[in-house]
């Protein structure tokens, strides 16, 4: 598995499709920030929260997270590398093991510019507002805005920050089923886009349903794990991180039943 792993790493290192996606987040990062500075400030009218919206980490993530996905797990069908593998004597198992751990880092390394632009932006002490549309790294900016860190504060930041990409990759686990069953990028991309809108409705559903709150807590897309803040105790960051990791290796277990009956020609 690990010959599996280098190896995906190294073909990721040479695609220029990863260098793009990274620049559009890095751009992306940097305007979500400066239009939730100069809202407040009243020099870009509040109108603009939507289209500031557009560059945040959740709307960029849920296309772009989902093209990696496609690309980098379709593409493997397409040119025959994950059909040398199996020739070669990789398991099924330890091939969809070394894709997730390979598509999970490509997902941090695209996020990385949230995580480097909302942290500085938080040490500068200015106040950040977008709206009521804030999620994940957007929503921590927003709502820690103009706080003073302590030491243990800075400690936490960091945990919130990690708990949100966990988050952010479980909920992208659902393209891997979908990569190998589907070998079409451009229907991992619309499902998965599809579902993270719909993601959005049951949400309010959990709000008026205490039953249905129980049960969509269990997965990365509800709980309000895509709001954690310094306020989220301690408690529920470990909840966040539970169900999410525990999301993560059902759709293993799916993406192996599915894969393990298919036929690779």
């Amino acid at each position: 598995m690990l010959n599996l792993i280098t190896a995906d790493l190294f073909k990721l290192r040479k695609a220029m499709g990863i260098k793009i996606i990274l620049s559009i987040t890095t751009v992306s990062a940097v305007i979500m920030a400066v239009m939730a500075y100069l809202i407040p400030q009243g020099k870009i009218d509040a109108s603009m929260t939507g289209i500031g919206f557009m560059f945040s980490d959740i709307n960029m993530i849920s296309i772009l997270g989902a093209v990696i996905a496609g690309i980098f797990i379709c593409g493997d069908f397409d040119n025959k590398t994950i059909h040398a593998s199996i020739s070669g004597g990789s398991s099924r198992g330890a091939i969809i093991v070394s894709k997730a751990i390979v598509f999970g880092g490509a997902l941090t390394l695209i996020l990385l510019p949230y995580v480097i632009v909302t942290g500085f932006a938080l040490s500068i002490g200015s106040k950040f507002d977008m709206g009521s549309v804030g999620v994940g790294f957007l929503n921590l900016l927003t709502t820690e805005g103009s706080t003073t860190f302590s030491a243990p504060e800075i400690w936490k930041l960091l945990a919130v920050m990690l708990t949100l990409l966990i988050v952010y990759a479980a909920q992208l686990s659902i393209c891997i089923p979908l990569a190998f069953v589907l070998k079409k990028p451009v229907l991992v991309v619309a499902i998965y886009y599809g579902f993270s809108i719909l993601s959005a409705q049951l949400i309010r559903i959990s709000e008026s349903s205490p039953i249905f709150d129980t049960i969509f807590s269990c997965t990365p897309f509800g709980g309000n794990y895509a709001f954690t803040t310094l306020d989220t105790s301690a408690g529920d960051i470990i909840k966040a991180i539970a169900a999410s990791l525990l999301f993560i290796i059902v759709m293993l277990a799916i993406t192996y039943s599915a894969f393990r009956r298919t036929e690779v020609k």
